[in-house]
């Protein structure tokens, strides 16, 4: 979804007779996104990828991808949700059709004889602090605190984690791509992107090798196990425009202005019903009389969620790291007070924070309400009132 890539040994066309120098026929997968409209890759596998001993319905175990069970609604509410608490594993924090948000905490591990694969829809994961392996039949992808990691619907894969893995996870129902302005008609990515074609980090591959004993494949966000005869990992080549990739926080290229921007310039990735949009330190509005910081609003048609990172988060107070706001359509929004005044003047911001914007209303999860600060819809009221 970047750009196409390939790596290993492919034959000179696809679908044509693929041979293993001993003459053993090689076997092709086509991995196809829309039916056959959408991107595609073509992994070439030493064995059948499509013969399981054993298929049926499984504990997912360390893969628990929980279901978001939606607590009673608040209407109109503003939300807080201290992600410093959150239990190890996953914990849905709120959704809806479009995307599934979630918080993770990854312990250190070697690669189990287990893997993955989400049948429900693209994983974009930012991931707050730690290091990890992403092993895939596409090869291996080097993870670490900072990057958005993208794992394509479908894909089989597996963390080893070197330190300790944590972050906030999108399930997005519908698929992740790059917003439509930042290509040139043949699809490259403009020089006024926020990112270029170098930013992204991309699989190494590795070839042949053993591979998972055992598939967990959630659909429905239900769990089925399956045992492949031969190793999803036995890849000796492949190519296309669909495989993992990172893309580092820090090697986004954000925008200033006179005044100040919507909060679009920061759009990153684009998504059925969502977009996600990155801030990083940078320089800011530089009128004479500018005011920096984000002005109160009214997003009629968008649920706005912002989960923060680093930095000092200059429209909000009583906020820290992994701290995530959820601020519904239908009310007015923006910087508690005191804030938009004492932004005046500033020059610079080194705030660190993702946010994303949907246009379904996203429904906080039961599983998030032990980590809720109370009294932060409140917090908006001047204490002289």
């Amino acid at each position: 979804m970047i750009d196409r890539m390939q790596l290993g040994e492919v034959p000179p066309k696809p679908h044509t007779a693929f041979r293993s120098a001993t003459g053993r026929l090689r076997y092709e997968e086509c991995f196809t996104r829309l039916g056959f409209d959408g991107e595609f890759s073509i992994l070439y596998h030493e064995g059948p990828p499509m013969t399981d001993r054993a298929i049926g319905p499984a504990v997912p175990g360390p893969f628990d991808r929980k279901a978001a069970t939606f607590a009673p609604e608040q209407p109109l509410r503003r939300r807080l949700v201290v992600g410093e608490g959150a239990p190890a594993g996953w914990t849905p924090v709120c959704g809806n059709a479009d995307v599934v948000v979630s918080l993770f905490e990854l312990p250190v591990e070697s690669a189990s004889g287990s893997a993955f694969a989400n049948g429900d829809g693209d994983d974009l994961l930012y991931v707050t602090s730690g290091r990890a392996t992403l092993e895939s039949p596409f090869g291996d992808l080097e993870v670490e605190g900072g990057d958005y990691v993208l794992v394509p619907r479908s894909v089989v894969h597996r963390f080893r984690v070197e330190e300790h893995l944590a972050g906030i996870a999108f399930e997005l129902k519908g698929g992740l791509h790059l917003p439509a302005q930042f290509r040139n008609p043949v699809g490259q990515l403009r020089m006024d992107a926020p990112y270029t074609h170098r930013d992204f980090k991309r699989p190494a591959f590795v070839g042949p090798r053993p591979g998972p004993r055992e598939i967990l494949v959630k659909k429905g966000d239900r769990f089925v196990r399956r045992e492949p005869l031969a190793s999803p990992f036995d890849v000796v080549g492949w190519d296309g425009t669909v495989w993992p990739f990172a893309f580092p926080i820090r090697s986004f290229q954000p925008k200033t202005g006179l005044v100040h921007l919507p909060p679009t310039i920061h759009a990153t990735f684009a998504a059925r019903g969502a977009l996600v949009c990155s801030f990083v330190p940078r320089v800011t509005d530089f009128h004479p009389d500018a005011i920096p910081c984000p002005y109160p609003h009214s997003s009629v048609d968008c649920d706005e969620l912002i989960y923060y990172v680093s930095g000092n988060f200059t429209s909000r107070r009583g906020v820290g790291p992994k701290a995530i706001s959820i601020h519904p359509a239908g009310i007015p929004h923006g910087p508690h007070p005191g804030a938009y005044e004492a932004s005046i003047g500033t020059k610079s911001t080194d705030e660190l924070a993702v946010m994303l914007d949907t246009f379904l209303p996203l429904h906080v999860a039961e599983q998030a309400a032990g980590l809720e600060l109370p009294g932060y819809h409140d917090s908006w009221v001047p204490e002289s009132s």
